[in-house]
Order: C-alpha cells, then structure tokens, then sequence
C-alpha cells in the first residue's frame, strides 16, 4: 500500500537505537526507550501559508532526522510500525 502524506506531514521509519553502552554495558529491551531517529519515508508538498502560497519542505525522502519522543501519531502500514508527524516536529537532520 503506498501513503502520500499531504501538506507539512512526514511518515518516518523509527531507526533502532544501540543496545549497549559505551562501557559496553547491554541494554535489556524492557528498559530501552523509543527511538527520537528515523528515516524519512514520503513527504508532503508543503504548506500553504497565509499568503496562499505553498511553503517548501525542508525535509525530505530519505533524510535522517531526530524528533522528540512523543512527537507524531504512530500507524501500522504493510505490517511496519510508522509515525506520521508534522515538519515541525523534527528537531533537526543528521548528516553524514
């Protein structure tokens, strides 16, 4: 099934987090946290501002991002677990 998110939406992929520490320390499932990482699935056209006039994105298809934790409404698609969120909810993009 494909989705088109429309106007600033995103759907997001959550990216799994490390499960051990730095000291080498292993992380049990039951005391991980949900991933604030993930990889950008669709996005939409944009917003329409007051002016009329649609507002670029600056997120785009397969850009990591990091959001905050209870940003977005997750969804099931196809069997995946997904997160549609607005634009605005992304804190940043990670490069590299």
């Amino acid at each position: 099934m494909k989705f088109k998110p429309l106007f600033n939406n995103l759907l997001v992929e959550r990216m799994d987090e490390e499960n051990r520490t730095k000291g080498g320390i292993i992380i049990p499932d039951t005391a991980k946290e949900k991933p604030s990482r993930g990889r950008v699935l669709a996005a939409g056209d944009g917003a329409i501002g007051e002016d009329g006039k649609r507002q670029p994105m600056t997120v785009k298809k397969d850009d990591i991002v990091l959001f905050s934790k209870w940003g977005g409404t997750e969804i099931k698609l196809d069997g995946k677990e997904l997160v549609i969120m607005k634009e605005t909810d992304v804190l940043g993009l990670l490069e590299g």
